[in-house]
């Protein structure tokens, strides 16, 4: 019973912190149903608690600093803006979230207040390199000033790169944007530089430029495939940029995806979130937004992706982001249901076929899942998809063969993937301990494992592939330092600890022995929590001759 009760005070404690955080006139409960709401992803019902504490407290700081966030994370636009008002009103509005008053002022053509909020975030000075280009975007929805001429203290600073990329966007919504140096950035660079591609694509398609438009999306990528649909049929390529809210949602986009890659996860969400409030058929902020929440906030992810409708060109990314969060939060059936109904409607995008043999490893199903890993490969020659390199397939296949019980075919495409990539840590050590464990290439294997090992030094995996070839070969006294340093590293792999465990058992260490193993058997289940026990009861079934 002691679990429970333990769980028991650690849910008190958390509440009573939340009380005592509460604002003094807040009512303490309405706070704390507030705040549980929020944390449990129950959207709706904590904005229906913050308008409640906000109508109670309207000069509370706390309350408005609380309900302003969760707005601008659940995308409760009403919420956050009043919660935001009234910080302005009392000179407390934090200067990360001023951008949301700023995007207000620009969707209502409201350029005076626009030029006002600019200023105060000129003077907050945290997004002060990005000023000049909110103030170019402000001039083009204004008329007034040259956006240009805007840009110039940018040009040779540290912002120089959002000045390039701007000056092209406002050179395209005036109407005198040239498609060359749009057609010149890469699209297997990443969804990012697809997306520039595809916004220029819907201005040309806008003026019925549609050879220019075409050109712009000519490629395998399944957005660009969507983007063609499109144009070929008349019809409004969503995400043109072309006011100055379009403009500013790109920028903010772009400093999202730059503070994720500093690891301020919540700043870049709610950055992503004041993007779509700009322009809510911008799908790029909206995938952002979800792929910073991740497997931590799954639920409002999946439901954020949901919004991406289908003719959309990022509606297959935004499917397969949604497909990988179900399936990593646990919703394995709605997962598979899911990519199998995509599938069945004549996808050709390799991913979706990855992860149905992803999907397919998770329960077992190895034959199926090879299939579905083989079938994948067959797409990928038939297009171009740089972000998958082509090794990364024949070791998804090889992998399910090998755990499906089809050696002889899961090796040669495990040799296949080190013959693509022969340098790669993952080829290297999944090869070399599949031979070795099976008793092959015993000199070979081990060569590839340290030569895996010295690519990734800090690898626990492979550590333990190397301790695990060395007693495999006999050199127990040899293979107990990488096997513990592997343990130390990770210390709940079930194998690792069972390795561990073997090691301990072959040098005669049979108390260390049993203490691995059952560290082993704390996460093991089904067929290995069986083994695990009865090495504990009676020790291995056969011993490695030292």
């Amino acid at each position: 019973m002691e679990a429970p009760i333990i769980r028991t005070c650690s849910l008190l404690a958390g509440v009573a912190l939340i009380a005592w955080a509460a604002p003094a006139a807040a009512d303490p409960a309405t706070y704390i149903q507030a705040r549980v709401a929020a944390d449990q992803g129950a959207v709706d019902r904590a904005g229906r608690s913050f308008r409640s504490l906000l109508a109670e407290n309207p000069t509370s700081q706390l309350v408005a600093r609380r309900a302003l966030d969760h707005g601008l994370s659940a995308g409760d636009w009403p919420l956050a803006l009043d919660a935001a008002r009234r910080l302005e009103a009392q000179n407390a509005l934090p200067a990360l979230r001023r951008p949301l008053l700023l995007a207000e002022a620009l969707k209502r053509r409201d350029w005076a207040t626009a030029e006002r909020q600019t200023g105060r975030i000129e003077q907050d000075r945290l997004f002060e390199t990005i000023v000049p280009i909110i103030r170019a975007w402000i001039a083009f929805g204004s008329r007034r000033g040259d956006p240009i001429a805007a840009l110039a203290p940018l040009e040779s600073g540290a912002g120089a790169g959002y000045a390039v990329e701007h000056r092209a966007l406002i050179e395209l919504a005036q109407g005198r944007g040239s498609p060359e140096i749009f057609a010149s950035l890469d699209p297997g660079a990443g969804l990012r530089l697809q997306r520039l591609r595809i916004a220029a694509a819907a201005e040309f398609a806008a003026r019925r430029q549609r050879d220019q438009a075409l050109a712009l999306v000519a490629g395998d990528q399944p957005a660009f495939a969507a983007a063609r649909r499109l144009i070929q049929a008349g019809r409004p390529i969503p995400g043109r940029i072309d006011t100055a809210a379009d403009g500013v949602a790109e920028l903010f986009a772009r400093v999202a995806i730059d503070f994720n890659q500093q690891e301020l996860g919540n700043e870049a969400v709610m950055l992503a979130q004041i993007a779509r409030y700009l322009a809510p058929d911008n799908s790029e902020a909206t995938f952002l937004a979800a792929e910073v929440m991740g497997e931590e906030r799954a639920a409002e992810a999946v439901r954020l992706l949901a919004q991406v409708p289908a003719h959309d060109p990022f509606a297959d990314a935004a499917a397969s982001l949604r497909l990988r969060l179900l399936a990593t939060s646990g919703q394995r059936t709605a997962a598979m249901t899911e990519v199998r109904q995509r599938i069945a409607r004549g996808s050709r995008d390799p991913a979706d076929h990855i992860q149905l043999g992803d999907l397919l490893v998770d329960t077992r199903q190895f034959d199926e899942a090879a299939a579905a890993y083989a079938r994948a490969h067959e797409l990928w020659r038939a297009g171009t998809y740089p972000g998958i390199p082509e090794w990364t397939l024949f070791v998804a296949r090889g992998g399910a063969l090998e755990q499906g019980g089809r050696w002889p075919e899961a090796r040669e495409a495990l040799r296949e993937a080190y013959r693509l990539a022969p340098a790669e840590p993952v080829v290297l050590n999944y090869l070399g301990y599949a031979q070795i464990d099976r008793g092959e290439e015993p000199a070979e294997s081990e060569r590839m494992i340290r030569e895996a090992l010295r690519l990734a030094p800090d690898s626990a995996a492979i550590t333990d592939s190397l301790g695990w070839a060395l007693y495999k070969t006999g050199r127990v006294d040899e293979a107990i330092p990488y096997l513990e340093r592997a343990a130390r590293g990770e210390p709940s792999d079930v194998e690792i600890n069972e390795h561990l465990g073997d090691a301990y058992y072959a040098a005669g260490r049979r108390y260390e022995a049993r203490f691995a193993w059952t560290a082993a058997l704390v996460y093991a289940d089904g067929e290995a929590a069986e083994r695990l026990r009865a090495k504990i009861e009676r020790g291995p079934p056969r011993l490695v001759q030292r």
